[in-house]
């Protein structure tokens, strides 16, 4: 197939040895009158000097044939090392993609596993944590409920106390009531109830009654000051259960923040498992692709080799060959051009075929009848079947009648060498045209072949195209994307700075502020504790001061909640600037393990497409090389069909009409023949 490629002529090549081209030359040549002038051994002479002049061009050409089929042997055989080195590559480069994807993929599936766990733990944790809630807030409910029954009693109890006629009895029952639900000491509930049951012992009487209202006045400072004691208990589970509520708030949204952010990088690793799975399935069908191509190659290669070989030593052979056939011809016309043969046939020859003999004498008038006759069949021939045979055979017939010697015999032996040329041109015209039908089949299988080819590849370089333009597209969208993220990250970096500075400023200010406050009501309070037991009458400005303290008291509230707001806001703020930063861009470490943001992850993704790009515009250009190969063989297959029409597509005279032809004038030689032998 690689010689019909590019080592094909128009003309059926066909090897010879020297006598086959003798022997067609002089069946070829029309019968020569020989003049009185030139000798049958000068006209061999002629006919072998022709024959040397034609095995030397034949030779020359087939050299140049030669060179051209070597060349195109050694360009094929070139391009052909060149895609086997380049197969070898990408094969290489697969194996490493297919190694590296499922690294990947076993790494990302690691990770994943990874993450299971950490979302299983946070879930269990925020289980247990809400079942410790429960439990918290069951018992701070209990103890409230406690506190405020205790509570209500010692209010009953002093208001039983205060009246007139001091139900001690009474006062008694609602501080044991009291007692059950307080978490005061179990001795200042006795000294209480004691208290109380020696005042209900007294005797009565008026004078004993005055006594008796003093003894009560302790003991209802004292239930006040139980009651004083139950509250500031009561306010200190309410604070407690407050911060264990805030405490879990926060908790749970720490957990919720992290379970939400494990499962986004669980999806986010899964997609790119699921792509790194894709890659290497790719790679791998791409691999067993290039692999079956490299190995046809391979074969290719080794076929064109030996072909190659082969038709080199048929060369040489042939070659040998015609340097042999030139020798001989040559050496032939040595011997026949000496005076040993040439000088001694022109010095006896001429006379011997100038002088008829008495049987050529007698056998003339008979032979002219015959010759009129055949002369007439041959010239209704050439008319009636328009052929150029006959028509030459008359002429002839014409100009042997008008030279000496026996002109029958000749005609006769001209008549028989145009029945075997005739012949001979049948066999060879069959021979021909079988090699025609199989030439042109085989061209017309080549360039509908390679019309494919440079159709589907015309079509694999323009989707490469595109595809590469969207790639590109596509990474530069990510780039803006990348760009606008760290915008977005750096203006967030300038609010949290801002933001914590003032957080900074307004925590400190609140706890500056409670402590001065403090302070205020440590020496307001020392002042009229004081004064309440100084003498002289003035005790300083009791009743205004209650309601001062209560108002400091409300202060020193307000800043201290400013202060657990303002820290609760930070703490807020610190958490969400993490995880915006975090899931912005770059890389960070949430228990212990690294975690990577949207940035480095749109980052990785240009990479990858970066990297795809590349492999892509390698691809195209390998297949751009393929078709302009292709194009070239396409081209090379139309100036090969373009040589075989002359010779094989005739739109003058169709091969079965010179079949028909060439069998008439066959007939009618056979015929003429039969003329001759009567």
């Amino acid at each position: 197939r690689f010689r019909c490629r590019r080592f094909c002529s128009t003309r059926r090549i066909v090897r010879q040895t020297p006598t086959s081209t003798a022997m067609k030359l002089v069946l070829a040549l029309p019968v020569v009158v020989l003049g009185a002038t030139v000798t049958p051994t000068e006209k061999v002479v002629q006919l072998l000097e022709g024959m040397k002049a034609k095995a030397e061009q034949e030779k020359e050409a087939g050299i140049k044939a030669f060179k051209e089929y070597t060349r195109f042997c050694r360009n094929t055989a070139q391009e052909k090392k060149f895609a086997i080195e380049d197969a070898e590559k990408a094969m290489d480069q697969l194996k490493a993609e297919i190694s590296k994807e499922q690294a990947d993929s076993e790494r990302l599936g690691q990770e994943i596993e990874a993450l299971d766990g950490e979302i299983a733990q946070a879930e269990a944790d925020m289980q247990a944590a809400t079942e410790l809630r429960v439990k918290e807030k069951a018992d701070y409910e209990a103890q409230d409920a406690d506190y405020g029954e205790s509570l209500d009693a010692l209010e009953s109890g002093i208001y039983k106390l205060k009246q007139r006629d001091h139900d001690v009895s009474q006062a008694d029952m609602f501080l044991q009531k009291a007692a059950q639900h307080s978490r005061v000491l179990a001795s200042e509930w006795s000294n209480l109830r004691r208290m109380l049951s020696q005042v209900a012992q007294a005797p009565e009487g008026a004078p004993q009654a005055a006594a008796y209202t003093s003894n009560l006045a302790p003991i209802i400072d004292m239930f006040k000051e139980m009651k004083k004691k139950i509250s500031d208990e009561k306010s200190d589970l309410n604070k407690e259960e407050a911060n264990r509520a805030h405490a879990y708030e926060l908790q749970m949204m720490d957990l919720t923040d992290q379970v939400e952010y494990d499962k986004t990088q669980r999806e986010n690793k899964a997609a790119a498992r699921a792509s790194a799975n894709k890659a290497a399935a790719q790679a791998e069908q791409e691999l067993s692709e290039t692999t079956a191509a490299h190995a046809d190659d391979v074969k290719t290669l080794s076929d064109l080799n030996a072909e190659c070989q082969k038709e080199t030593d048929e060369f040489e052979m042939r070659q040998q060959t015609r340097k042999e056939e030139i020798a001989a011809i040559g050496q032939a016309i040595d011997i026949l051009s000496s005076d040993s043969v040439a000088g001694k046939a022109k010095k006896h020859l001429p006379s011997l075929m100038q002088s008829p003999s008495l049987l050529q004498l007698r056998s003339s008038h008979t032979k002219s009848i015959k010759e009129s006759k055949l002369f007439q069949f041959v010239q209704e021939k050439a008319h009636n079947l328009k052929s150029q045979t006959f028509a030459l055979l008359a002429a002839q017939m014409a100009s042997q009648s008008s030279a000496g010697g026996d002109p029958m015999a000749k005609v006769k032996q001209m008549i028989s060498d145009l029945i075997d040329r005739l012949e001979a041109e049948a066999g060879e015209e069959a021979q021909h045209h079988q090699w025609c039908n199989k030439e042109l089949h085989d061209n017309k299988v080549t360039r509908d072949e390679r019309t494919s080819e440079v159709e589907q590849l015309t079509a694999n370089v323009e989707e490469l195209a595109a595809s590469i333009a969207k790639l590109e597209k596509d990474n530069q969208e990510l780039r803006d994307q990348i760009k606008q993220l760290g915008e977005a990250m750096a203006k967030a970096t300038a609010v949290r700075e801002e933001e914590h500075a003032r957080n900074t400023e307004t925590i400190a200010d609140a706890k500056e502020a409670q402590a001065a406050v403090q302070k205020a009501l440590e020496v307001l309070h020392s002042f009229y504790d004081k004064a309440a037991s100084a003498g002289g009458g003035y005790t300083g400005q009791q009743g205004g001061s209650t309601g001062v303290l209560g108002m400091l008291e409300v202060i020193a509230s307000d800043f201290a909640r400013l202060q657990s707001e303002t820290e609760s806001s930070e703490d807020d703020a610190a958490r969400d600037y993490k995880k915006f930063m975090l899931e912005a861009g770059g890389c960070g470490y949430v228990n212990g393990a690294e975690v990577c943001g949207s940035t480095a992850e749109k980052t990785d993704l240009v990479k990858s497409k970066e990297k795809l790009i590349k492999k892509k515009s390698s691809e195209k250009a390998k297949r751009e090389k393929e078709l302009d190969d292709t194009q070239k063989e396409l081209d090379e297959a139309n100036e090969v069909y373009d040589k075989l029409k002359p010779a094989c597509i005739n739109p003058g005279v169709s091969v079965e009409e010179r079949v028909q032809q060439r069998e008439q004038e066959i007939a009618s030689l056979q015929e003429a023949l039969e003329i001759l032998e009567e």
